[in-house]
C-alpha cells in the first residue's frame, strides 16, 4: 500500500481511511510532508517501519550520521500534544529521546532504539518484570502540566464502555459491564494529586524498545508512544494485568489473573486491588474497542476473561 509514493502499513493506511476525507487528505501528503522534514530537520528518511497503528513511522538519519525514527501522527491529532509533552518531561529518562518536534504538521523526530519487548521472545512473566523496573524509572518524571488526570480518565472510560457495549450490540454481559463501571467510579474517587505520578498510559510490550545495555549485562528498555496522565501508578499495572489473555485462557483465568495482579504488586509496591480495578476496565474498554473495530479476536478473549474474572 502507498501513501503519496511510500509504503504505509496496512493498518495505518485501514484507520487513516477510517477518518474520511481528512484522513484520505493525510495519506496523499505524506511524500510531500517528509521532503519538507528532510530540508527542515537536515535527516534522510528512510524504510517504513511497522508495529504502530497511529501514525507512520519510518528510520532517519541526521546529516552527521545519526540513526533517529520520524513519526507522523494521522488525524484527528489527538495525543501529539500530550505525547509532546511527556517526552520533553522525560529528557530520555524512561522515555524515547525526542530530538525535534513540529506541532502544526504533527511531526517528531526521536531517538532510534532497538527492537520491541514483544519480538524478544522472552517468557511473559520475564517482560512483566522488565516493564516493571521500566515503569518505576518512568515515575520519577515530574509530570508536566495540562495532563488528563486518573480521574478524568476513569470517567471518560466508563462512558465508553456504556456506549461501546451498546455500539458493538452488547458483546459481553451486562454484569461485566456494571462491574467495570462500579470500579471506574472506584478509581475516580480514589483520585489523589498528591499520590499520582507521570504514567504511560499504555505501556505494554510493544511500547517497549531496546536501548542498549544495563546493569549485570542485562537489556534496557525505553517506552514509546504515551499517552500520559497524572494518575496512580497502579493504572499502568493495569494495563499489563490486561494483556496476554490467550495464556489465561489457558488455564484458571481467575487464579492466574489473581497471581499476576500480586505480582505486579510485589514488584512496585503498589495496592492490589487498585491495579485490579484499573486492569478489569482496561480490559472490558480495549476488548470493546477491538470488538469495534474488528479485531474479533482480541476482542473475543478479553471479554471472555472479563466474564471469569466479574465471577469473583
Amino acid at each position: 500500500m502507498s501513501g503519496g509514493g511510500i509504503a504505509v502499513p496496512e493498518a495505518v493506511r485501514q484507520k487513516a481511511l477510517y477518518q474520511g476525507a481528512e484522513g484520505r487528505r493525510w495519506l496523499v501528503g505524506l511524500s510531500r510532508l517528509i521532503r519538507e522534514l528532510e530540508r527542515d530537520w537536515g535527516v534522510t528518511v528512510g524504510a517504513t517501519l511497522s508495529g504502530g497503528s497511529e501514525s507512520y513511522v519510518a528510520a532517519a538519519k541526521s546529516h552527521v550520521g545519526e540513526d533517529a525514527v520520524v513519526k507522523l501522527e494521522m488525524p484527528p491529532y489527538g495525543s501529539f500534544a500530550g505525547e509532546v509533552r511527556v517526552l520533553l518531561a522525560a529528557e530520555g529518562r524512561g522515555y524515547a529521546r525526542l530530538l525535534q518536534h513540529d506541532e502544526g504538521r504533527h511531526a517528531m523526530l526521536q531517538e532510534r532504539l532497538g527492537p520491541s519487548l514483544r519480538e524478544s521472545g522472552l517468557p511473559v512473566p520475564d517482560r512483566v518484570e522488565i516493564l516493571c523496573a521500566t515503569l518505576r524509572g518512568a515515575w520519577e518524571t515530574p509530570p508536566p502540566p495540562g495532563l488528563q488526570t486518573g480521574s478524568e480518565k476513569a470517567r471518560w472510560l466508563s462512558g465508553f464502555i456504556a456506549a461501546t457495549w451498546e455500539e458493538t450490540n452488547r458483546p459481553c454481559s451486562r454484569r461485566v459491564v456494571e462491574r467495570a463501571q462500579a470500579f471506574a467510579e472506584a478509581r475516580r474517587a480514589a483520585f489523589d494529586p498528591a499520590a499520582s505520578v507521570l504514567v504511560h498510559g499504555d505501556a505494554h510490550d510493544a511500547n517497549a524498545l531496546r536501548a542498549g545495555e544495563g546493569t549485570r549485562g542485562r537489556a534496557r528498555f525505553k517506552l514509546v508512544d504515551p499517552d500520559g496522565l497524572l494518575a496512580e501508578p497502579a493504572y499502568d499495572l493495569g494495563i499489563l494485568l490486561r494483556e496476554w489473555s490467550g495464556g489465561l485462557l489457558g488455564g484458571d483465568a481467575m487464579r492466574l489473573g489473581r497471581e499476576r495482579c500480586a505480582h505486579l504488586s510485589r514488584l512496585t509496591g503498589v495496592d492490589p486491588r487498585a491495579i485490579w480495578e484499573w486492569g478489569f476496565v482496561e480490559r472490558v474498554s480495549t476488548g470493546l474497542l477491538a470488538t469495534r473495530v474488528g479485531a474479533g479476536r482480541v476482542g473475543t478473549e478479553m471479554l471472555d476473561v472479563a466474564e471469569v474474572w466479574a465471577t469473583s
